[in-house]
């Protein structure tokens, strides 16, 4: 994925909190990356938070208190704190995080040092377990929060419209097993699983929108026929992912 028309929405407040980081850190910083939706369409300066990826050579406490320092003064910028790694535990999660790192590799660009994550070879097994686990879990986590929430109208339709963020990930790895086309966008990555799968994933798109402009379901009837939707699309897509292992 092409990722250079994008790059102009990473925020001076990350690159400030970056050079900060690397003129003044108390321990070498071997990487720094932008990860995220930042680097993507669905980018909302005034909503979104910017992410990055650190690399150290090992995550000491005063590295973790010195980038507390300043995360009291950039998060109001809206920058998220860093995921801190080293490069041992990036080779040894490959097969635990696959689709995560999937995305990273996918989705990433180079402020600082080598480029780490361009070349990781992602093992295709290990990565349609974790796509049909997450899908899985899903299934169970939409029972529990209808129970949860009692089926409350705007509850509930917050906790769905929210969790939308959570699949887009794992539908890009999805349509890279099929060896389809990947996408950037949200919503264009929603549209190909549903041309994939020639199943209704329109509501993946409704929901993303609702999470996208803020708005919530007037009625209960409504309520329930989007709720029943997804729960029917999340168990289409757990079929198709399980049925990539036979």
């Amino acid at each position: 994925m092409d990722i250079t028309e994008y790059t102009k929405n990473i925020p001076a407040g990350l690159l400030e909190f970056v050079r900060e980081v690397k003129e003044k850190s108390p321990t070498p910083v071997l990487s720094i990356y932008v990860v995220g939706s930042v680097l993507t369409p669905d980018y909302q300066p005034e909503r979104s938070d910017a992410n990055s990826l650190f690399v150290v050579q090992a995550p000491e406490t005063d590295f973790l208190d010195f980038l507390v320092g300043l995360g009291k003064r950039f998060g109001r910028q809206r920058v998220a704190p860093p995921l801190i790694m080293t490069e041992d535990y990036i080779r040894r999660s490959l097969d635990v995080f696959p689709v995560e790192f999937y995305n990273f590799r996918e989705i990433h660009y180079t402020l600082h040092g080598n480029d780490l994550l361009r070349n990781l070879s992602i093992d295709r097994g290990c990565l349609r377990l974790q796509c049909e686990r997450e899908i899985r879990a899903k299934l169970l986590w939409l029972g529990q929060i209808y129970l949860e929430t009692l089926a409350e109208n705007n509850e509930l339709c917050q906790k769905m419209s929210a969790s939308i963020t959570g699949y887009i990930p794992i539908f890009r790895a999805i349509l890279h097993l099929a060896g389809h086309e990947i996408h950037l966008a949200a919503q264009d990555t929603a549209a190909a699983l549903e041309t994939l799968l020639e199943i209704d994933t329109d509501i993946f798109q409704s929901l993303y929108a609702m999470k996208r402009n803020h708005t919530s379901l007037c009625g209960d009837e409504e309520l329930r026929s989007l709720y029943s939707r997804l729960y029917n699309a999340t168990k289409k897509v757990s079929n198709y992912v399980d049925a990539m292992a036979k």
